[in-house]
């Protein structure tokens, strides 16, 4: 049940989608929190005026660092020397980016663009949510935040949609998420020459044999619909291949019931030649 907005506005996903949780508080020009959650998944997307300020996911932030360094604003050493600095400051509690600032690696306009690409993603994430609880809490912020943007709430949603049509897109092209990839073996004397980026060695990286597509896009450091397209290009290249999950104790199994079925017919054809021997015995007498 969806409560109107001059009070907290809650319900389910199932009944009530995201995308038009998002374009009431747009429309409405509401300030407060959109609290999201599904299982163990809990967002917060912040609001001002129904533009989006701000979001925050444990599970689903995409780290300013990573992205900083691979935008080259630092380097990976510089974001380690922070990361380390930031450790031993537990009680202070600073912020990545205030520390990337203090030591002159980035500045201000660098972390409110990384910070608002941050919020962008997440709220792409969201749009491929189609169950769970929201609730709204108005003119409530859980944290103050020293950095927040303003995202217009009617593109980061049409964004959102845009490439969910894409993940359904691939989804389609793609085998089932339960699927299990092995790499593909090379022909004898076949060598490969093979030119990937590093983005694809990591993905090529979680291909065991053992892992399924669900699994694999869990254990990958890109954002869900990124290794959707790795899998997708390394599968049409050739380098991986599905694999039946536990195919190996399945033909194991098959091969027991061939060979009992092999002795049970051997059974029966000796005891019907059995059969026939007594009566050709009987009928002599």
């Amino acid at each position: 049940m969806v409560k109107n907005m001059d009070m907290d506005l809650q319900g389910n996903i199932e009944r009530f989608t995201l995308p038009e949780i998002f374009q009431l508080v747009a429309t409405g020009h509401k300030t407060g929190t959109l609290g999201i959650q599904r299982d163990d998944d809990i967002v917060m997307v912040y609001f001002r005026a129904g533009s989006v300020i701000y979001g925050y996911g444990p599970r689903k932030t995409y780290h300013i660092g990573r992205m900083l360094v691979e935008k080259g604003r630092i380097t990976a050493e510089q974001l380690d020397e922070a990361i380390d600095e930031q450790a031993g400051d537990k009680s202070i509690g600073r912020r990545l980016g205030q520390i990337l600032i203090e030591k002159q690696y980035i500045d201000r306009a660098d972390l409110e663009e990384a910070v608002r690409i941050q919020v962008e993603e997440l709220v792409y994430s969201l749009m491929s949510w189609d169950r769970g609880s929201f609730k709204f809490y108005e003119d409530q912020f859980p944290t103050e935040e020293e950095i927040t943007v303003e995202i217009s709430t009617e593109n980061v949603v049409l964004e959102g949609l845009r490439r969910l049509d894409e993940l359904i897109h691939l989804r389609d092209c793609l085998p089932d998420f339960s699927t299990v990839y092995t790499l593909t073996p090379s022909e004898t004397d076949q060598r490969r020459d093979i030119a990937l980026e590093p983005d694809e060695w990591n993905i090529l990286a979680l291909v065991d044999g053992h892992r399924s597509m669900t699994e694999i896009v869990t254990a990958s450091s890109l954002e869900s619909l990124e290794t959707l397209k790795h899998l997708a290009s390394l599968q049409l290249s050739g380098l991986i291949r599905t694999s039946r999950p536990g195919a190996g104790k399945q033909d194991k199994l098959e091969s027991m019931v061939d060979r009992l079925s092999q002795l049970i017919e051997d059974y029966l054809t000796q005891k019907v030649g059995q059969t026939l021997t007594e009566a050709d015995v009987s009928e002599s007498k």
